[in-house]
């Protein structure tokens, strides 16, 4: 789940362009290098990303069982959260973050940028593109290439954070600071703008339904004590804080 940046790697186990060190207090918002630093934080069942695995096991339930050879492609798959939630498919990972794939588990590591996916067209019979969209700076440029990489017929799954003020509030402002994300994980004006995705996916023959989901309250309120049993994400009437979207590529 990294942003984008530039880069000259483009295949797993190349160098990754080196940044200045800097203090933590000093990083930009959706500073890239957050990523290299809390890579080993990956897997940790109440660590800086115990969200993204509530959220890895929603977004699972979205996905199909495989077909014999299925390929499924897991966009921003930062260590392969969504890996223990499948069963059958090839399942190749895309992430900018090298640390971050050297802690991946179950998945075939591609070191690449979501803007320039290093897979050919039409290789994928699902795209996953899990709370990576919100992470980019061209959401447009990102849509067309989970669209490039999907097969006719096949299903583009994706979770991410809406554009909206309720949002910079519950899943920046809140979030951050109780500790359900990284402090500056986010840039508040890098939130996806709900109908401008269903546009463009719609410009690449991928009619995306939406649906918002949430935390339920019980699991959250209770999370201190649950000794680190997941968060179950539900299904809310509001798409305008964080949602769901999946639609089939046309035939």
């Amino acid at each position: 789940m990294t942003r984008t940046r530039k880069s000259s790697c483009t295949t797993h186990g190349s160098p990754l362009c080196q940044l200045p060190a800097k203090p933590q207090n000093e990083l930009e918002p959706n500073d890239p290098e957050l990523y290299e630093r809390l890579a080993a934080q990956w897997w940790h069942p109440r660590g800086p990303f115990v969200m993204l695995h509530w959220l890895a096991a929603a977004r699972a339930r979205l996905v199909p069982a495989a077909r014999p050879g299925a390929v499924l492609v897991d966009l921003g798959c930062g260590a392969g959260l969504l890996a223990p939630h499948l069963r059958g498919y090839r399942h190749i990972g895309v992430d900018l973050s090298e640390a971050s794939l050297r802690q991946a588990r179950g998945i075939e590591p591609v070191l690449g940028d979501v803007l320039a996916v290093p897979l050919p067209d039409e290789c994928a019979d699902v795209v996953v593109a899990g709370e990576i969209l919100e992470h980019v700076h061209d959401l447009a440029g990102a849509v067309a290439e989970a669209c490039r990489i999907l097969r006719p017929g096949g299903l583009l799954v994706l979770d991410t954070l809406a554009d909206t003020a309720v949002c910079r509030l519950v899943a920046i402002g809140l979030a951050e600071r109780v500790g359900l994300a990284p402090r500056g994980v986010h840039d508040p004006a890098l939130l996806v703008d709900r109908a401008a995705l269903v546009r463009e996916c719609a410009r690449h023959g991928v009619r995306l339904a939406l649906r918002g989901i949430r935390p339920s309250l019980l699991d959250l309120l209770t999370w201190p004590v649950r000794r680190g049993r997941p968060v179950r994400m539900v299904p809310t009437a509001t798409t305008a804080v964080l949602f769901q979207g999946a639609g089939r590529k046309k035939g």
